[in-house]
């Protein structure tokens, strides 16, 4: 794994790809979830020559160096995957579901998240895993 920074962007190269992590379209229609914990259980089981501890500590030292530089306002890209950025919502007026009346919503960054063409292919059955 490769981790670079360039004008604010992080680039994370990784050589082991994960099947999906959440909202893949399972057998039956239904949607298959996959929690931290269930991603650390299928990376242990894909190398079992690395201690469950030392991937469950890479895994979340990925997610918090993602969630720091996002934090920061950086961009995070994946490549492949997609890129993670930050957008900034204007305040508004927004309408209370219930009542009906105006209320007045703060401006917010939010994260956001652009599928790589390579997920997007594969989402879309253009691309087969490399299992």
């Amino acid at each position: 794994m490769t981790v670079t920074r360039t004008n604010g962007t992080f680039c994370l190269l990784v050589k082991q790809r994960v099947d999906h992590v959440q909202g893949v379209p399972g057998r039956g229609g239904e949607t298959e979830l996959m929690t931290k914990s269930e991603l650390i259980a299928r990376l242990a089981e894909q190398n079992p020559h690395l201690y469950m501890r030392d991937i469950e500590r890479i895994v979340t030292t990925i997610f918090d160096e993602i969630s720091d530089a996002l934090a920061e306002g950086n961009r995070v890209e994946l490549r492949g995957f997609g890129a993670f950025s930050v957008k900034s919502r204007d305040a508004r007026v927004g309408r209370n579901p219930r009542t009906g009346e105006a209320v007045q919503v703060d401006a917010k960054t939010v994260p956001y998240f652009k599928t790589g063409k390579l997920l997007r292919e594969r989402l879309n059955g253009g691309v087969d895993s490399e299992d």
